[in-house]
Formats: structure tokens, C-alpha cells, sequence
């Protein structure tokens, strides 16, 4: 079974940018989007073969997610329950018979760390959501997290360091993710593979010189860790200042 997610800084733009030649050329099963900065009935998006589901933000051009399927979900829950949290359209959580999937875009802790409370508010909630999902089937995560992990995740992990996506706030927080039973699928698979980014800024020239972060995930409940067969990174796939992450995994 194969899972792509990829963060598309607005869907109508990516879709100009060759979005639908990646989308047929991948054959995913599952294809998870974040930032899609739509509004319902924005974008006619004809996709044969696939179940839509969305999650739009309140605000205009901002946020969003959605999930294309080959297999029509159980189930659907668009947010994460709580009204402090759940007007940015940022995750969306489809039941199948034998897992959960959780599409998710995390807040941005933003310059100074100015939204940091709201960010670790939303961490804790993120966290405890996907511990109550993995009581009753295993679940398959991906995210732009928004944040770098470990100092092999980012280029220039020195400089950045306190900055958001590299604080000590989130990078304890993602910890205590993988803590609760979650695996990190490409680091587990590439324990020390460097230079592995799945962001790059737009400025200096940080694609072409690989300045990046790494800060797309697939996470896993540990049960299904040996069951992943691959988590690639598609850096050669532009549209975005993203690039797609995908998994591979028997389920």
C-alpha cells in the first residue's frame, strides 16, 4: 500500500506547476495534502478512481487539508474535537478496517515563537489523539509537523537552533510523540543519512544549495514498524517549497 503527503502552499498554484503529473505518475493509494488554501468549490479537481475529503480553514487562503483515496474511509473526522483548535482546518483522521489515517498540518510556532503556547496546545491534543486511535488500530500519520527534529534534520541546525521548528519546546514535544508508540519511518529506515530535507526556504537559493529542513513526516504505532517496506523523499519534485514524502508499507 503506498502513501504520498506533500505540503502544496496552495493547491491552485501547485496545480500549475505540473501537481496532477506527480498525482497520476505515483499511483498512490492514499495522496495527503496540507496547506491547501482553499476555500469549497475553489477548485475543480477531477481525480477518477479517488474518494475527496477535505478540511478547510476558516480563514480565507490559509491552511487546509485533504486526503484523495482509492478506498472510500469507515469513517471521517475533520478535526481534532476541540473549538480553540479546530478552525484552521488542519487534520483530518480516516478509519479503514485495519488502521487509522491521520493527515495533519501542525501550527507554526512563527518568528520569536510568538504562537508558541498555541503550538504546544495543539502538540499535547495531536499526541493524545493519536494515542486513543492506536487503543483500537494502528495508525499511520503524516504531517508537515513543522518541526526538524534532530540537528541531522536541518542544514544548519546551529543558527537555528531556539528558532521555530527547532526549539526545544517542539523538538521535546515530538519526542514525547515518538514516545507514546510512534515510529518515524524515513529515520528509522536512514539512521544516518544526512542531507535528507523536505523544505527549503525560497530565499538564498536554499533549494539549489540544499539548504533544508526536514520537517514532512510518516510516523507509524511501533506494531507496524517492520511491516514499512519504504519512506521516500521525492526532492526532485517541484510545485512547492515542499517536496512530497511517501510510505510503502504492508498493511
Amino acid at each position: 500500500m503506498k502513501f504520498i503527503s506533500w505540503n502544496v502552499n496552495g493547491l491552485r498554484a501547485c496545480l500549475t506547476k505540473g501537481f496532477l503529473d506527480f498525482f497520476q505518475a505515483a499511483d498512490a493509494d492514499f495522496f495527503c495534502l496540507q496547506e491547501t488554501k482553499l476555500q469549497p468549490g475553489q477548485v475543480d479537481l477531477p481525480l477518477p478512481g479517488y474518494e475527496q475529503y477535505w478540511s478547510y480553514a476558516e480563514k480565507k487562503g490559509y491552511s487546509g487539508t485533504a486526503v484523495f483515496a482509492k478506498e472510500p474511509a469507515l469513517t471521517v473526522q475533520v478535526g481534532l474535537g476541540d473549538e480553540a483548535l479546530d478552525g484552521e482546518g488542519r487534520i483530518l483522521t480516516l478509519e479503514y478496517p485495519g488502521f487509522y489515517l491521520v493527515n495533519c498540518y501542525t501550527p507554526n510556532a512563527q518568528e520569536g515563537l510568538k504562537r508558541l503556547d498555541h503550538r504546544m496546545a495543539w502538540d499535547d491534543a495531536y499526541r493524545a489523539h493519536l494515542m486513543a486511535l492506536d487503543q483500537k488500530k494502528p495508525v499511520i500519520a503524516c504531517a508537515d509537523f513543522n518541526v526538524a527534529h534532530q540537528e541531522i534534520d536541518l542544514k544548519n541546525p546551529g543558527p537555528n537552533r531556539g528558532n521555530a521548528g527547532f526549539s526545544d519546546e517542539e523538538r521535546e514535544k515530538f519526542s514525547a510523540l515518538l514516545a507514546a508508540g510512534f515510529t518515524d519511518t524515513f529515520r528509522d529506515r536512514n539512521p544516518g543519512v544526512t542531507g535528507a530535507y523536505s523544505w527549503w526556504s525560497y530565499r538564498f537559493n536554499a533549494r539549489k544549495n540544499n539548504a533544508g529542513w526536514r520537517i514532512d513526516y510518516f510516523l507509524v504505532s511501533n506494531r507496524l514498524r517492520e511491516q514499512v517496506t519504504d519512506a521516500p523523499i521525492y526532492r526532485d519534485i517541484l510545485g512547492s517549497d515542499h517536496c512530497p514524502v511517501g510510505l510503502s508499507i504492508e498493511v
